[in-house]
């Protein structure tokens, strides 16, 4: 059984249906992105052109796709979850098409619309024209929390993305050392992560001496230099949409001493939060482990930024590792723990891996040692 087979499934679309009939939601209307995808396997572009998915919270689903677009469509995975497929051509109104399966399946009155997170603003403008007595609900309402919950298949396929980048970094000898360029470097970062397993490259952040003082600094043309820490988080995807996100930080040359003293309390954040993972904790208590420790150290004004943020079709999603989200651990739940210390003007560091919460704790997806590596 293939990968698609396992993932886009009746049965999701089923559980949506559910879902959007208890929040109250009289149909979501999904457009391209990886909201589209989750439901159905379809990577379809976005354009001026709709593509919709329909969902009513009872009736069949169906994508209104234009009809250049269709072979595409039934080409994907999307047949098999038994999704139907309604096409149009260019010069026919789709907004009106989408009115007249939500009046069918629907009803004519008032109508609560949940939409597509990154639904575009014209497509939206485009349906309230079509369906004035609409109103506006977010998909995500929906969507999100059983997005949160990955399923076998969906781990596995992290598991996959975790380890093609985890080889990616173990080849950062070849291409790190004293008079690349950040940009250089991550050119050849970039070729790996295709070579060792991905359809595509999320971004490569190469970031040396100051520059690593930046949590997000991506490239530049600046030349590495011997003696400099170095951060690289890189990223990409497998052919079925899911993503990688790991972190490293490397010297080339013995490490500044100041760099020392942070260092080792950096790796004790790290572990500290991803000890802290189990179900039934916050999303927040495990931002709250990590920090403690860099605060405790003295370098809690050094870290910046959340502890993580969940991962999956999107390299950012639900949920995310920091104060004030309360959301539940459960098991499924796949998401960064990735503290770091940014002393401006000199140097940082960053250490980050994927990890699912499990029935009795917590796997971690990335499996490289948290030590620095020195080159």
């Amino acid at each position: 059984m293939d990968a698609a087979t396992t993932l886009y499934t009746s049965e999701r679309i089923a559980a949506v249906r559910a879902s959007t009939a208890a929040a109250g939601i009289d149909a979501l209307v999904i457009t391209p992105g990886a909201e589209l995808r989750y439901l159905t396997g379809y990577d379809a572009h976005a354009s001026e052109r709709l593509t919709a998915l329909v969902v009513p919270a009872e009736g069949p689903a169906t994508l209104i796709v234009p009809r250049l677009e269709r072979p595409l469509a039934a080409s994907s995975p999307l047949p098999g979850t038994g999704v139907g497929i309604v096409d149009f051509g260019d010069g026919v109104n789709p907004y009106a098409l989408l009115a007249s399966f939500l009046d069918e399946h629907v009803g004519s009155g008032r109508r609560v619309i949940g939409a597509a997170e990154r639904m575009w603003a014209s497509h939206w403008h485009g349906i309230e024209a079509a369906v004035p007595s609409a109103s506006l609900a977010m998909a995500a309402t929906v969507l999100s929390p059983l997005r949160m919950v990955k399923s076998a298949a969906e781990v596995a396929e992290l598991t996959r993305a975790a380890e093609a980048i985890d080889r990616v970094h173990t080849r950062m000898g070849e291409w790190l050392r004293p008079g690349r360029t950040e940009r250089e470097v991550a050119a050849d970062i970039k070729a790996a992560i295709v070579e060792e397993g991905h359809t595509a490259v999320s971004f490569a952040i190469v970031a040396a001496g100051p520059n690593g003082a930046s949590p997000h600094h991506g490239v530049s043309d600046a030349v590495i230099e011997s003696g400099q820490p170095v951060v690289v988080d890189i990223g990409g995807v497998v052919d079925t949409g899911y993503g990688s996100d790991c972190t490293r930080t490397y010297c080339v040359g013995q490490t500044p001493a100041d760099f020392n003293d942070y260092y080792g309390a950096l790796r004790a954040a790290h572990q500290a939060g991803v000890d802290a993972v189990r179900p039934g904790v916050t999303a927040s208590s495990v931002d709250a482990a990590t920090r403690a420790v860099l605060t405790d150290a003295g370098y809690g004004e050094f870290f910046t930024h959340r502890t993580g943020h969940g991962i999956g079709l999107d390299g950012h999603e639900a949920p995310y590792i920091v104060d004030g989200d309360d959301t539940v651990l459960a098991p499924g739940m796949a998401f960064s723990i990735e503290p770091g210390v940014y002393i401006p003007g000199r140097h940082g560091a960053r250490i980050e891996d994927i990890v699912v919460c499990t029935e009795t704790g917590v796997t971690r997806l990335d499996t490289l040692p948290t030590e620095v590596t020195i080159l």
